[in-house]
């Protein structure tokens, strides 16, 4: 008897052995997502039917259906490095994108793949922003007064002649008016250069405001909105006009821009605040947006609906905002 149950003990072992080490179709793996909802992105933007979004540790996505699925681009050197502003030519496939340690990407399929064109890994000073002059040359400005032109399509970059007052100061944004024939590059310290020649030539606009400047758009009529730190804003009705500032109800730090079908201007910024203004810029109203992410640029990818970028991950615009508490700005920086 124990040696019947003995045999049948040895011959369960062998078959569990036989099955445990038996070839089996593993189960299928869960599908992959790309977790926009919580990765850092700093820049959005609309190239054609695609929407591009690109930020922290060198990621650059894409989307082909207005948001619902994302795609990463491929990228000839991972160098994890912080990328911080994108921009294309008008055949919508010639891009670049800037970013920490002077690193420089170029596309020519629209953003589907991208290659190194330039890299400092020992005092690369970060590039904050880049654009495409109407001359075909491409220019990128960033921190400690660093400024850059190629006029070979990027595979080489030399010092880009400025004013004298640019020193050592970061300069955060270039842009330019609708038919790109005026232009501004703005920074810290109220710095304002200006180009009435389609980027040929700069000059440094009169001081009128001594914080930092993030970002600009154009207006109707020739004239600018600058904004930036702490909710100061600053419109000129016309060039060579007076630069007034405008009205914002709480000292909200902005970073980026959009302008929808009906004229509103949004402005979105720290704390997950939205700036809307239904006046050209000349006053603001406040809204929040989900979350208390610092939001960092905005897209609008059909009639009054996009993208906001955020140090949280990407969501919908417009957002299910909630009134926001007003407050008197003072006249801190």
């Amino acid at each position: 008897m124990k040696t019947a149950v003995g045999i049948g003990a040895a011959a369960l072992v062998a078959f569990a052995s036989a099955l445990a080490f038996a070839p089996r179709t593993p189960p299928p793996l869960a599908p992959t997502t790309i977790g926009v909802e919580r990765t850092h992105f700093n820049a959005i933007t609309q190239v054609g039917d695609r929407i591009l979004t690109v930020g922290a540790m060198g990621e650059i996505l894409y989307s082909d259906d207005k948001g619902a699925h994302w795609t990463a681009a491929r990228l000839n050197q991972d160098r994890q490095a912080l990328i911080v502003s994108v921009a294309f030519a008008p055949d919508r496939k010639t891009g670049f994108a800037v970013g920490h340690e002077g690193w420089i990407l170029r596309t020519k399929d629209g953003g589907s793949t991208w290659e190194e064109m330039a890299f400092s890994k020992e005092n690369g000073e970060p590039l904050m922003s880049v654009a495409r002059l109407p001359s075909g040359d491409w220019i990128t400005v960033g921190a400690f007064g660093r400024a850059l032109e190629s006029k070979d399509g990027g595979k080489s970059w030399q010092p880009l002649a400025l004013p004298a007052e640019v020193e050592d100061k970061h300069m955060n944004r270039i842009a330019s008016s609708a038919d790109q024939q005026h232009w501004l590059i703005v920074g810290e310290r109220g710095l304002v250069l200006k180009s009435d020649d389609a980027g040929a030539t700069w000059h440094t606009e009169p001081a009128f405001y001594n914080g930092s400047f993030y970002n600009a758009m154009a207006t109707k009529g020739d004239g600018w909105l600058i904004y930036g730190m702490r909710g100061n804003a600053f419109l000129q009705s016309a060039p060579g006009a007076q630069w007034l500032k405008s009205q914002v109800p709480a000292p909200i730090s902005f970073f980026g821009h959009a302008l929808e079908g009906d004229g509103t201007i949004v402005l979105v910024g720290q704390g997950s605040m939205l700036g809307l203004s239904m006046d050209g810029g000349k006053t603001f109203s406040l809204e929040r947006a989900r979350g208390r992410a610092t939001l960092t640029d905005i897209v609008l990818a059909g009639a009054n609906n996009g993208w906001i970028s955020s140090d949280a991950g990407l969501q919908p615009f417009p957002p299910q905002a909630e009134a926001a508490p007003q407050a008197d700005q003072g006249d801190k920086p």
